[in-house]
């Protein structure tokens, strides 16, 4: 299946923006580094602080836009940054309280089906709450009224994040059974590359915590979700083509900090 024209060429121009607008508001840190100046030169030495900085909002200015360009082609409704809910009931509160605390003390053992029939059981029990989750990243419809809700990660995550990633996982599912108990609700991280490869991705820091299964979506399984089996290497070879077609620009702009 993978990437069609149109959207290779949509995942162009989201690339091709938001790197020029990147060219436009950078500004190096005046900070001196005199040794590191001689030795690597000034021109390396921006290279490296830009693509750092391109490196911390590459999710919301490149991962998130073109995620809802693949997914849009192949789902009934597909937005990013929205809220998944205002409100939780005090029941489902207590439940996600309920089950972080056994995740912690290893007393249990993550599963994301039985959780979520847990939290659906009372989703609409007790006083109602007013709440602000975390926003979600990516947001996806099937035709068949399945919800899918990405929390997009750096590809090396913090190990001692996870529970706080499980919490606003299983709050976003409480937020959108509040509303609908019925719901098809499916609350995930995705990680857009894989930064260990060829070999597999390091899971082990995630295990106790999230469903590896199910809870949890890396690099090609991401992409290839999105668009159908390809989109990945397909999403890979636009990056490359937009480099090459870039690459003198690319190598102007940072000429300049040769003076």
């Amino acid at each position: 299946m993978g990437l069609n024209e149109q959207q290779c060429a949509e995942i162009d121009a989201v690339l091709k923006t938001s790197l020029r607008r990147k060219f436009q508001e950078y500004n190096p840190e005046p900070a001196s580094m005199p040794f590191h100046t001689r030795l690597l030169g000034k021109d390396r030495l921006a290279l490296y602080s830009f693509i750092h900085s391109l490196s911390t909002n590459f999710g919301t200015t490149i991962f998130e836009p073109v995620a809802v360009t693949i997914a849009k082609q192949n789902y009934k409704n597909v937005r990013s940054h929205i809220a998944a809910g205002e409100y939780i009931y005090e029941a489902a509160l207590g439940e996600i309280q309920k089950i972080i605390d056994g995740l912690t003390t290893a007393t249990d053992m993550p599963n994301k089906i039985e959780e979520i029939a847990a939290i659906r059981a009372v989703c609409q029990a007790g006083t109602k709450r007013k709440v602000k989750p975390t926003m979600v990243d990516l947001y996806i419809e099937d035709y068949n009224g399945s919800q899918y809700l990405f929390d997009l990660k750096t590809a090396k995550p913090n190990a001692g994040g996870f529970r706080e990633f499980k919490r606003t996982l299983l709050e976003w599912a409480a937020t959108v059974l509040a509303s609908n108990p019925k719901a098809k609700v499916n609350t995930l991280i995705a990680i857009p590359y894989n930064p260990y490869e060829p070999q597999p991705y390091n899971r082990w820091t995630m295990r106790g915590m999230l469903d590896l299964k199910n809870e949890i979506k890396v690099g090609d399984e991401f992409w290839d979700f999105l668009g159908g089996v390809g989109t990945y290497q397909d999403l890979l070879d636009c990056f490359e083509r937009v480099g090459i077609e870039l690459r003198d620009e690319i190598d102007r702009y940072f000429a300049k900090f040769t003076k």
